[in-house]
């Protein structure tokens, strides 16, 4: 078996987004195929064999550099390994052995044969690593050295683009010394609006993620300077606004300015030349020179900041995204350009890795001779630029049907929801399949460089003769279909949970698994079986869509149609299959066509029994809890009801309902107010997924939520959405009543967290269920509440596991201990089945008394690759696959012991 080092992470600006996609690759690889040996890279450059476990923290700096590393932050303010300052190789051992074993490249062979590169910007896609792998020998994935080279610096792109005969738009470049002569900044301006015409398009040339892009609109000097001084990682603080702002929104600033996405990171340089490494010491630097001198601005620039900037005229047109793939014969081939529809002018980061804020169509809806003249100026820059195995190309077309091609990346976003799978599942290829395509020719692209040819043949022959063998044992597996989508407010996160589920489970040797797309209502469940580029598209609404085109008689799109008989070859190689179309099923179908089922939906359906009756009917094997405990646990209210009978303590709650709503308005809001302190919480009682859940701080914004959860209309009225500061997209579920908590506070506590714990059943040999609860993770909110974002996007919000209960780390285990008895007593109440999650808040009295305060209950939780139940399986030794499986086996056991086979 062919040992395959996934290297992610890393010391650039995207480390997250590459950390994220590593952690897809290791979970996606083939384990009929592959071995995955995970190596992280820090952000010192240290190249680390990591332990397992510490792949599903939600992000780097969860888990490195380790807490016990941290200096202490007064303002909880965290840091990457840079802000360590100058550490020693003994010091850097120390930290590298609480997450790991360092790994020095001469030791590589010793640990795989093959290294996956996930590494994004400077170090990983400019030929750095290229050039280390070559020289110990060891075959990598994608484009060799001088082809990354190019493809990380826009400056020579331009160059390189226009010497190619591609169109470009027109540009010029500032440097960092000429920027720093603030006399002529506002004369440069004025000569590059003359010059490009605006708007102005701001980049910072060696950077991707839409990290340190800017479009200015207007003839703005100070937003143009702003702009110039983000792509050059620079920062000019004011003493005026810096002392106006007050303690809580410095706090917030300092933490915007050092993200190495939004702001500008760390370490930083100030004018004269002096180095401030740690976020606390600068926000104290910030105060003391503000307070003690007569200064009135600091600018800080970071230590790795750009020498130029590229400055582009823009392009008004349609913008796209085209992954190219090198066929058998080494052929450039173009996969379906897709459109991205943003919501703001920039695809920002954000926007590239959250489902469902961006749409990405495919392919691009352009005339079929357009998309093709895409294809074709993409496939011409693969080849020009000697480009090798796959890339990504972005670009415009404008309506006159000019193509304009910019930013060509020889590596991709590796996350689930990327261009990368998305595209390739066009041609029937899914995740895990993809990335054995990519493994086996880029073994054969290394045998073209003529050096150590013995090594790399007989490694080719081996590969291709396990996927042979892979291929011949396709039909021994056990099919699962994975339900996912639903009709709620919560549909895009289940699309996401349900392409985790199958992705888990299709690189698995066990498992076949089957998507199943649910939509309809609750009088009716439509389900259709979906192929893998239904299921890969962007959201729940878009595979929809899909869907009905078919049903309605529609045929593939044409030039979809031609790719995949020009994909063919590859195709027939990697799945032994060609693409299907989506199939309506009944559920009495579906008994025939999966051995069990997964249920990959959040609130209705899904979470309330309804689904589970009509499976239990045909004996069909599930997942989670059984009918009864789902029709309890989906009502938030009636589980707090219950819960508080039992003696367990809950929120004071109440229920509103939009009868008395239209009755009498102020009737309403004065009982409401009678009954609750503001400010409270309001919420839907049942959805999940942070849908809806708002902290009301008055009656403007009671009023606001009332209106929108009551409105009979499908839009929101703006003045209400602005009143609750509602998120760009955020969708408002619309409901017949809704849920109004106390707001669970510290309450004079010594210790208090927002903590969410996940928990296992398994049948004891005397057919008792037994459960296995977690180590729960501490839950932090930048805002009032938890978002969406911090639940689900990779590389947002925080989530400590385990909880810090404690500083000692015995007195740590007793709360932990304590908290999980308390869950579990909740899970034997309510009768919870499978798995489940369970959120509260832990209060440790000055009396060192424990308090369990439960929010709610989750029978199905989110399973996307971000979320925390995942970090906390892992401290018990189960991947997310062994734990799906282990999931799975419940549920068929259970069906089993009901007495049918």
């Amino acid at each position: 078996m062919m040992k395959v080092g996934i290297i992610f992470g890393g010391p650039s600006r995207e480390r997250e987004i590459s950390f994220a996609g590593g952690r897809t690759v290791y979970d996606n690889l083939d384990k009929a195929l592959f071995e995955a040996v995970p190596v992280f890279v820090d952000s010192l450059g240290n190249f680390i064999l990591l332990d397992w476990q510490y792949i599903y923290k939600g992000t780097v700096r969860d888990f490195y550099p380790p807490v016990e590393a941290l200096p202490e932050s007064e303002h909880g303010l965290q840091i990457y390994m840079e802000s360590l300052g100058e550490l020693s190789i003994e010091e850097q051992d120390r930290i590298i052995a609480k997450a790991g074993k360092r790994l020095l490249p001469y030791e590589f062979k010793n640990h795989f044969d093959f290294a996956f590169l996930a590494l994004h910007g400077p170090y990983g896609e400019d030929g750095s690593i290229q050039g280390l792998l070559e020289w110990y020998h060891i075959p990598y994935s994608g484009s060799g050295i001088l082809p990354s080279a190019i493809g990380i610096d826009k400056v020579v792109q331009k160059e390189l683009l226009k010497q190619h005969g591609f169109p470009t738009p027109d540009y010029r470049t500032i440097q960092h010394a000429a920027w720093a002569d603030k006399q002529n900044r506002e004369q440069l301006f004025n000569r590059l609006v003359e010059e490009l015409g605006l708007p102005l398009v701001l980049k910072a040339p060696h950077q991707g993620s839409s990290i340190g892009v800017s479009i200015i609109k207007e003839k703005d000097f100070a937003a143009f300077e702003a702009g110039v001084d983000r792509s050059f990682f620079t920062k000019t603080i004011y003493k005026s606004q810096w002392q106006a702002m007050g303690e809580e929104k410095q706090v917030m600033s300092m933490k915007q300015l050092v993200d190495i996405r939004e702001g500008i990171g760390m370490p930083v340089v100030l004018e004269d030349g002096k180095i401030i490494y740690h976020p606390e010491e600068l926000l104290n630097h910030i105060n003391e020179t503000f307070n003690g001198s007569g200064t009135d601005t600091i600018t800080l620039t970071n230590v790795e900041h750009e020498q130029q900037i590229l400055v582009e005229s823009f392009i008004q047109g349609k913008e796209f995204s085209c992954i190219v793939v090198q066929d058998e014969n080494g052929k450039p081939l173009a996969l379906p350009p897709t459109e991205i529809v943003k919501g703001s002018e920039v695809f920002d980061y954000r926007s590239k890795y959250l489902p469902g804020l961006s749409r990405k169509i495919t392919p691009i809806n352009l005339p079929t001779e357009q998309i093709q003249d895409i294809r074709k100026a993409c496939s011409k820059l693969f080849q020009d630029f000697g480009f090798n195995v796959y890339a990504r190309l972005d670009g415009f077309i404008t309506e006159g049907g000019e193509i304009f091609l910019n930013d060509p990346n020889t590596t991709s976003g590796m996350l689930p929801s990327s261009f990368f799978f998305h595209q390739a599942a066009e041609i029937g290829l899914n995740p895990s399949q993809f990335l054995t395509y990519i493994i086996r020719t880029s073994v054969a692209e290394r045998l073209k460089s003529g050096k150590y040819t013995v090594k790399l043949t007989r490694l080719l022959q081996q590969l291709d003769s396990s996927i042979k063998e892979q291929q011949a044992h396709r039909h021994d597996k056990e099919r699962v279909g994975v339900i996912m989508g639903g009709y709620s407010s919560e549909r895009h996160i289940s699309v996401e949970s349900g392409r985790n589920i199958y992705e888990k489970l299709s690189s698995s040797t066990k498992y076949e698994p089957l998507p199943i797309f649910l939509t309809g209502n609750n009088e009716e469940h439509q389900l259709h079986t979906i192929p893998i580029n239904i299921m890969l598209k962007d959201n729940a609404d878009d595979i929809k869509e899909k869907i009905q085109h078919f049903e309605h008689g529609g045929k593939p799109h044409p030039v979809l149609a031609q790719i995949i008989q020009e994909a063919e070859g590859i195709t027939r190689k990697y799945t032994g299959r060609s693409l299907q179309e989506p199939q309506r099923i009944s559920y009495a179908q579906l008994k025939n066509l999966v051995d069990a089922v997964f249920i990959a939906l959040h609130g209705r359906p899904g979470e309330d029994g309804a689904l589970q009756e009509e499976l239990e009917k045909l004996y069909i094997p599930y997942n989670g809890s059984g009918i009864r405990s789902s029709q309890i646990t989906i009502n938030k209210y009636e589980t707090n009801e219950i819960l508080a009978k039992h003696g367990v303590p809950v929120a004071k709650h109440a229920m509103a309902f939009k009868e008395d709503w239209l009755q009498d308005k102020e009737a309403f809001f004065r009982k409401i107010e009678t009954d609750f302190n503001y400010p409270f919480i309001a919420k839907p009682a049942d959805d999940g997924c942070s849908s809806a859940v708002k902290k009301i701080k008055n009656r403007a914004e009671l009023e606001a939520f009332a209106k929108l959860i009551f409105r009979e209309m499908e839009e929101l009225d703006t003045e209400c959405a602005r009143t609750l500061s509602l998120g760009f997209k955020e969708e408002f579920p619309n409901k017949a009543g809704f849920l109004v908590e106390t707001l669970i506070s510290k309450n004079g506590a010594k210790h208090f967290l927002e903590i969410t714990g996940g928990l296992l059943t398994r049948y004891a040999p005397d057919g008792t269920v037994s459960y296995e609860v977690f180590e729960a993770s501490e839950a932090l909110a930048e805002g009032e509440v938890l978002s969406l974002e911090e639940k689900f996007l990779a590389g947002e919000g925080q989530n400590i596991t385990p909880a810090r209960y404690a500083a000692d780390p015995v007195r740590r285990q007793q709360i932990s201990d304590k908290v999980k008895q308390d869950l579990e007593r909740v899970a034997k109440i309510l009768n919870i089945e499978g798995y489940a999650r369970i959120d509260a808040f832990v209060r440790v009295l000055e009396n060192d008394e424990v308090e369990t305060i439960i929010i709610e209950v989750n029978s199905l939780p989110g399973m996307t690759p971000a979320t925390c139940i995942f970090h906390q399986t892992a401290i018990n030794g189960y991947k997310p696959y062994d734990f799906i499986d282990r999931i799975l086996q419940y549920g068929m056991e259970r069906t089993k012991m009901k007495g049918v086979e």
